[in-house]
């Protein structure tokens, strides 16, 4: 089925009223700052010095019509898929025999970080590839991110994969492949774990899994990596705490406070990627904005946390399984967590498995070039 009004798939436009980009304005003016111990950094979170910089340039400087009319240039639909309004940009490939892919964002992100992949997959030979490596790219936005609807009812985040198995029915699509990051890349995940008739392979820049009694016992490296992420959890982990305990709480802080989501979300955005503590030699100043301000006008970050918490208090969750379609895995060096290739492993077919010589948690946005060779270089066994 091609992409029409048919099927309940319609073209879509972003456009947020200028009514609540001024109230945007006005609120990020009346910021009530707090204090700060002197010298402190960003030891204890967000810098006060460069949120204040930030929030100005927010205000003042940062003209978000001239990213809208640069995202509305690609291909973005809404359906209705399993009673909910879903997102997404759908850009076919320019070349014989295009690939169907579907790729997946996680948090704090949204379907902004992964446009600059978008025209090295759909347009390899305009960036130094081969036709041959051609994919039609299906980027949606996950429930209750970005321009998809925000669900009002428990139990969506685990449905995700089906949602996406029949978003690429209804774009035609019978047999592709997925790729995804973070909770996207668990999201991929769970496609080629349920459905390896319809899912010939999947890509992933994160690995999931765990160890159980009568399982192989853990080699020196994996020892090593699972220590790395316990001491991880203690210092940086405790935004996933809140988000999967008490989200709501947090939520009324950051859905009134510009200044408060930006500080929630830029730390991030510096502490996960590979920017040596200078978030803006990653990330343009506009680059970070155009993130925060779809989440401030979509006001999503509050069922942006619902994946943390639904995935530590979903009562009868399906259990993980070996994923035995084709995988590859992409580990940049400054992502949250970086595992051997034999921890991997134990729940993934892995068919290729690269170590990047640079990039983080974000790697779509961070090194987009890198991220699409890799991609075109994996799907070559199963086109």
């Amino acid at each position: 089925m091609a992409v029409g009004t048919a099927g309940g798939v319609e073209p879509y436009t972003i456009a947020i009223d200028e009514e609540l980009l001024e109230d945007l304005r006005r609120r990020l003016a009346a910021t009530r700052w707090p204090d700060e111990i002197d010298g402190i950094g960003w030891a204890q979170g967000t810098n006060l010095a460069y949120l204040k910089e930030l929030v100005r340039y927010w205000r003042d400087g940062f003209e978000w019509q001239t990213y809208e009319r640069q995202l509305n240039a690609l291909a973005h639909y809404h359906a209705e898929i399993d009673g909910l309004d879903i997102h997404f940009i759908h850009e076919r490939g320019r070349g014989p025999n295009p690939y169907p892919l579907v790729i997946t964002h996680g948090w704090p992100s949204t379907f902004y970080e992964i446009t600059k992949l978008i025209p090295l997959l759909t347009d390899p030979v305009a960036h130094g590839g081969h036709e041959s490596d051609v994919f039609d790219v299906v980027v949606p936005s996950m429930p209750g991110y970005g321009f998809s609807e925000r669900p009002r009812q428990q139990g969506v985040p685990p449905r995700v994969p089906e949602l996406w198995l029949e978003l690429m029915t209804l774009l035609g699509y019978n047999r592709f492949g997925a790729h995804g990051g973070d909770i996207g890349g668990g999201v991929t995940a769970r496609l080629g774990m349920y459905h390896p008739d319809r899912v010939e392979a999947i890509h992933v820049t994160n690995v999931y899994g765990s160890y159980n009694d009568g399982d192989p016992p853990l080699t020196e490296a994996e020892q090593r990596y699972l220590a790395a992420e316990e001491q991880w959890d203690r210092e940086e982990g405790a935004y996933g705490e809140i988000q999967a305990t008490r989200p709501q709480t947090l939520a009324y802080a950051l859905n009134d406070s510009p200044a408060g989501l930006a500080a929630w979300i830029v730390e991030k955005f510096r502490n996960w990627s590979d920017c040596d503590g200078d978030v803006e030699q990653v990330f343009s100043r506009n680059e970070v904005l155009v993130n925060l301000t779809i989440y401030w006008a979509t006001e999503t970050i509050n069922s942006s946390f619902r994946p943390y918490y639904e995935s530590r208090h979903n009562p009868n969750p399906r259990p993980w399984s070996y994923i035995s379609v084709p995988c590859g895995v992409a580990i940049f060096p400054k992502d949250l967590g970086r595992p051997p290739r034999e921890w991997a492993e134990r729940s993934y077919n892995v068919q290729q498995w690269t170590e990047m010589p640079r990039g983080g948690h974000f790697a779509a946005f961070e090194q987009p070039e890198l991220l699409a060779e890799d991609i075109r270089r994996f799907f070559r066994r199963v086109r």
